[in-house]
């Protein structure tokens, strides 16, 4: 469990793409009674384009930087489950800012169950070619990162349905960590 002193406002969903971070972010959202954010879609909103289409302009530096403002902003919420993109774990300050505002919540997932979910979604810039090599490349990449970055790591290849899970997550949540709404 987190180290922080204070009751957090709000939780940071982190995971490989494919491993259930925005649909067992509503879910979570909805059993705390917080509010539920997709930080791409709210990127993807703001920029008035998809994350394909920032990626093929701007290149991957430029999403990352468009995406570490959004973080910065979306920190600043009370009482928020934020599902971030899978590749907001890369730049240290995005972590510092994570572990500093809020609970990290790790989606782990077996790379046989990402594939499965991201093998046809030609809708993620890093998996849209050879996205069996590519993915495996990310999640051992990434996984060390995510692994250390975690205030909790919940497995999602299990068979329990998401709402489920995002109840049983939210009953287990220490009542120090999370502030209660008013």
């Amino acid at each position: 469990m987190p180290q922080q002193q204070q009751a957090a406002q709000r939780i940071y969903i982190v995971g490989m793409p494919g491993a259930g971070k925005s649909t067992l972010g509503k879910y979570l959202a909805h059993a705390l009674k917080w509010d539920f954010v997709d930080a791409d879609r709210v990127l993807e909103k703001k920029c008035g384009a998809s994350i394909s289409w920032i990626f093929e302009l701007e290149g991957e530096s430029g999403f990352r930087t468009r995406e570490s403002t959004q973080l910065q902003e979306l920190s600043q919420l009370a009482r928020s489950v934020i599902s971030t993109g899978g590749g907001v774990i890369l730049a240290p300050e995005n972590r510092d800012v994570m572990k500093k505002t809020g609970i990290v919540l790790y989606l782990r997932a077996s790379f046989d169950t990402l594939f499965e979910r991201v093998a046809r979604d030609d809708s993620r810039p890093l998996l849209a070619q050879n996205t069996e090599q590519n993915l495996r490349q990310l999640l051992e990449f990434r996984e060390p990162i995510y692994q250390e970055l975690a205030d909790i790591t919940i497995d999602t290849h299990t068979h329990v349905q998401a709402k489920a899970l995002a109840r049983q997550i939210a009953e287990q949540m220490s009542p120090q960590l999370i502030k209660p709404l008013s």
